[in-house]
């Protein structure tokens, strides 16, 4: 996306920088700093998504092996202007069942009772959308009334035909579960949809928090 003087707009989050890990919600700064959260499914794409927004390679830790997120990472805009929050990943099977309840636990804490939490980024593989943990999720997104912006990452993946198709479901099945949130196609090895993203995820971070 280009703007009036026909280059690319500036990135907001290129300066972010690691902060720190937090094992639960109650190590997490006590301050005011607005949040922007990124949720998703383990292998879902949700740290290269990151990097990608960010444009580094390397701010947000891509594994081989699914499931290796188990802390809260978050980073630093420059200013004081906002951080990045980095959720760990969700539904990845090979874990302990006691495992997989204590990351639900601590997503859905976080979501709920957050109070610095300005909106979530839900990442959906968008060749397997809305499992049984991404609509739990939404699930907690409905009850804390918290914004949202869905990113169906591996948009490379799929035709344009069926990557359009998914994109009208995925919206229309959001709005039957009564969700109110914008809904995109994302890839981060194409880059396609990052500047669309970077927009909407700025808009989220910067407008006041609802208290509702």
């Amino acid at each position: 996306m280009l703007n009036p003087t026909g280059s690319t707009p500036p990135n907001p989050f290129q300066q972010a920088q690691f902060l720190m890990s937090c094992a639960s919600l109650d190590q997490c700064p006590r301050d005011a700093t607005a949040e922007l959260a990124f949720a998703g499914r383990s292998n879902s794409g949700k740290s290269s998504a990151l990097n990608a927004l960010c444009g580094q390679k390397a701010l947000a830790r891509v594994s081989k092996t699914p499931g290796r997120t188990q802390l809260i990472n978050l980073f630093e805009l420059p200013e004081g202007s906002g951080r990045l929050v980095d959720l760990p990943g969700y539904g990845y099977a090979d874990v302990p069942e006691r495992t997989r309840k204590d990351w639900a636990r601590m997503v859905g804490r976080f979501v709920e009772q957050r109070p610095n939490l300005h909106g979530l980024v839900l990442i959906m593989d968008c060749r397997h959308p809305l499992t049984d943990h991404d609509r739990q999720m939404l699930a907690w997104i409905a009850v804390a009334g918290r914004a949202c912006h869905v990113l169906l990452t591996k948009a490379d993946k799929l035709g344009h035909g069926a990557a359009s198709k998914t994109l009208l479901e995925v919206r229309r099945d959001i709005a039957q579960l009564g969700v109110t949130a914008g809904v995109q196609l994302f890839s981060s090895l194409s880059h396609r949809g990052v500047d669309e993203a970077r927009v909407a995820l700025t808009t989220l971070l910067t407008t006041p928090r609802s208290e509702s």
